[in-house]
C-alpha cells in the first residue's frame, strides 16, 4: 500500500457527465490538508468518452467498463486497486460545500473502533435530505406502506428516516447511512469483501451496513458537516428504472435477511404498499391534472409483476 495516500475516493459513474464534473470540481476545490486519490469507475456510459471529463484532474484513476455492472460490483472494482488507508464511497451527484473529507477523517482518527461514517446530506436548496435510516422491519414497512412515515415525518416511532430531519449537531450511532457518502477504513470494507455484487442497483448500502454491524462495527451519523446530494441523477431519464430496480433490490434484501413468517409478513406489507398507491396516485393525477402522478400509478402497477428469484439460498 502507498502510505502517502490517505483516502481513496471511489465514484461510480454512468452518463450525466456534467454532474460528474461538478462533483470532481467540488472535491478538488474544498478538500485540503488531505492526500487523496480519486477512482472513477464508468459503467459503460453512452453519452461520450468519460476520459474527456476526468483527464484534467491529478491523482485520478479511470476504469472504463464495457458493460454496466451495477453500483455494487463497480465499487468493488475500485476497492481492488485503491491505495488509501481509508475509503470514501461517493455518489457522482454530490457536491462539496466545505472540507467535509478532512472533518470526517479527523473524527475517525480519534476513534479506535470499527466505524462507517456518513455526513448530513442536503438538497440543492440546503434543506435536510434523508441521510440515515433504520434497518427494514415489519413495523417500519407497515408505516411506509400506509403513509404513516410521511404524515409523521419527524417521529422516530413512525418514520425510519426521522433522524435525518432532526436538528442534531453531534454524532450518533444509527443503523444505515446512505450510499451517497460512506467513509470507512479500507481494512474494514475488505474484511467484508466489499459490497454484495448480487445487488445490482439499490439496497447495497443496506446490506453492507447490516453485515458490518453484525461483524461488530458501528454506523455513525456525523451531522457536523454536510454535502449536497442531487439525487436520482442516474435514473432521471428512465423513471421506471428506479421503480423496477428499487422493488427488485428491496425484495432481494428481504430474501437475504428475513426468513419464515417474518419474510411472509414483510413481503405482504411491501406489496400492500404498492397496491394502495396505484389508485391513490391515479386519483390525485386526475384531480390535479398532473401527469406525473398518473405515471407513478402506472409504474406501481408494473411493479406488481416483478419478483426476483431468490439467489441467496
Amino acid at each position: 500500500m502507498n502510505n502517502d495516500i490517505q483516502i481513496s475516493i471511489i465514484i461510480v459513474s454512468y452518463n450525466n457527465f456534467d454532474i460528474l464534473k461538478s462533483c470532481l470540481n467540488s472535491i478538488y476545490k474544498y478538500t485540503t490538508d488531505v492526500i487523496f486519490e480519486v477512482i472513477v469507475i464508468d459503467n459503460a456510459s453512452t453519452e461520450g468518452d468519460v476520459a474527456n471529463i476526468t483527464s484534467p484532474y491529478k491523482n485520478l484513476i479511470l476504469i472504463k467498463n464495457k458493460e454496466n455492472k451495477g453500483f455494487a460490483a463497480a465499487n468493488n472494482q475500485g476497492f481492488e486497486i485503491a491505495k488509501g488507508k481509508y475509503f470514501l464511497i461517493l455518489n457522482n451527484d454530490t457536491i462539496f460545500i466545505e472540507n467535509t473529507i478532512k472533518k470526517v477523517l479527523d473524527f475517525v482518527h480519534k476513534r479506535n473502533d470499527k466505524v462507517f461514517v456518513g455526513c448530513r446530506l442536503l438538497n440543492q436548496d440546503k434543506t435536510y435530505q434523508e441521510s440515515v435510516m433504520d434497518f427494514p422491519s415489519i413495523w417500519n414497512l407497515f408505516t411506509d406502506s400506509f403513509f404513516l412515515s410521511k404524515i409523521f415525518r419527524k417521529s422516530k416511532f413512525f418514520n425510519k428516516n426521522a433522524l435525518s430531519f432532526a436538528s442534531i449537531s453531534q454524532f450518533v450511532e444509527v443503523d444505515v447511512i446512505k450510499g451517497a457518502f460512506m467513509f470507512c477504513k479500507a481494512d474494514d470494507i475488505r474484511e467484508l469483501n466489499g459490497f454484495d455484487k448480487r445487488f445490482y442497483f439499490y439496497s447495497e448500502e443496506l446490506d453492507l451496513c447490516k453485515r458490518f454491524k453484525n461483524s461488530g462495527g458501528k454506523i455513525i451519523y456525523f451531522p457536523e458537516t454536510s454535502i449536497i446530494h442531487i439525487g436520482g441523477a442516474t435514473v432521471k431519464n428512465d423513471e421506471f428504472f428506479f421503480y423496477k430496480n428499487q422493488t427488485i433490490a428491496r425484495i432481494q434484501y428481504f430474501q437475504k435477511h428475513f426468513f419464515g413468517i417474518k419474510y411472509l409478513l414483510i413481503i405482504t406489507l411491501y406489496y400492500m404498499g404498492i397496491i394502495i398507491r396505484i389508485p391513490i396516485y391515479f386519483i390525485i393525477g386526475l384531480l390535479t391534472f398532473k401527469k406525473n402522478y398518473i405515471s407513478k400509478s402506472r409504474h406501481y402497477i408494473r411493479q406488481l409483476f416483478y419478483y426476483p428469484k431468490n439467489i441467496f439460498k
